[in-house]
């Protein structure tokens, strides 16, 4: 996994627009970029640079379900996805049986 951080302007836009995606099952137990275990029932997401810890409401934008998560890993790496949800995150939002969603990030802290 990679690390790092946002820099100050990032972090503190106000939110940003793209595709959601969720980890799969094979990743429960698995050591996070941060050092936690992924566990698929929290509220955790990965991010690609925010830092650990920042606390981001995801909105889906075709529904308007909303769910808060905490980022505890790096990615997601694949072209045009801009934040990867627990399994538990993704249902909140409704996206189990699809797998990916329009989503708004809309940072908290």
């Amino acid at each position: 996994m990679l690390s790092g951080c946002a820099d100050e302007s990032q972090a503190s836009s106000p939110k940003l627009e793209g595709v959601a995606s969720y980890y799969a099952d094979r990743f429960h137990g698995q050591t996070t970029a941060s050092g936690e275990p992924f566990d698929q029932t929290n509220l955790t997401a990965a991010h690609k640079s925010l830092p650990f810890g920042t606390r981001v409401v995801v909105t889906r934008q075709d529904n308007g379900r909303q769910v808060e998560v905490v980022i505890n890993d790096r990615g997601p790496f694949i072209e045009g996805r801009i934040i990867d949800l627990s399994k538990r995150a993704a249902r909140e939002l409704g996206m189990l049986g699809r797998g990916v969603a329009p989503v708004e990030l809309k940072y908290v802290r």
